[in-house]
């Protein structure tokens, strides 16, 4: 039996040799310059980290004390406002005495005594009271309250107004609900009247009218009663 070696080119196995020396060889520097590159990055963020060097220089500036300028206020101070001051006044007359020459005083002028003077009524400036005469008396006027007002008690409706039902509503056969907002004074009586929600506005005016008839027990704080706000809601609804 003859055995026969398969055919092989020249240098083929020469080749194979140099292929795998230069394919290992290309594997090592390859990794080589892989790990060079991975410590060159980490080797720039670690000085970019930690500066290597000597620290930079400060410069100092020597500024004088009377170049400082005096220190600022710590609490903000308010310009206090300007008062004009008038001129000089003449000195008053009244109660200085007058010297009076002898001739022109009458020996039988007679002055009032201290009981006299002391019976007489009080001086008015020529409008006595019960003649007509009208007096000036300062009223305070109620501003009304802000939107929110704390207080312990609520005002309670006393008094009750139905609102007239609109003809031209009834006929038209119209239905809703109104929310009125009623400013409630310190008496309890309602100062004020706004519409914050309406189904329709043919109701509005009727809810007015009949919300100003409302009378409230006032609500009441520790320090006595407050004004405030309530929203009072009306229904109009066809029986």
């Amino acid at each position: 039996m003859e055995y026969v070696l398969p055919y092989l080119p020249p240098g083929a196995t020469e080749l194979k040799k140099v292929l795998q020396k230069y394919a290992l060889f290309g594997i090592i520097v390859a990794t080589i310059i892989f790990f060079a590159l991975i410590g060159v990055y980490w080797g720039a963020d670690y000085l970019s980290a930690h500066q290597v060097g000597p620290p930079p220089a400060h410069v100092i500036k020597i500024v004088k004390y009377s170049e400082l300028g005096p220190p600022p206020s710590i609490t903000p101070q308010e310009v206090a406002p300007s008062v004009s001051v008038s001129g000089p006044v003449a000195k008053p007359s009244i109660g200085l005495p007058v010297p009076v020459p002898d001739a022109a005083v009458n020996p039988e002028q007679s002055f009032a005594s201290q009981t006299e003077l002391s019976s007489t009524g009080p001086v008015t400036d020529g409008a006595a009271i019960g003649t007509g005469a009208t007096i000036d008396v300062d009223v305070e006027v109620e501003e009304p309250p802000p939107a929110f007002v704390p207080f312990e008690k609520e005002p309670v409706c006393v008094k009750k107004v139905e609102p007239l039902y609109p003809e031209i509503a009834q006929k038209a056969g119209l239905t809703g609900k109104v929310i009125a907002y009623l400013w409630v004074d310190k008496q309890g009586k309602v100062r004020e009247v706004k519409i914050m929600k309406s189904d329709s506005e043919i109701f509005n005016q009727a809810v007015i009218d009949a919300a100003k008839q409302y009378v409230f027990t006032p609500a009441m704080m520790k320090n006595g009663p407050v004004s405030v706000w309530i929203s009072v809601p009306f229904s109009f609804e066809l029986k």
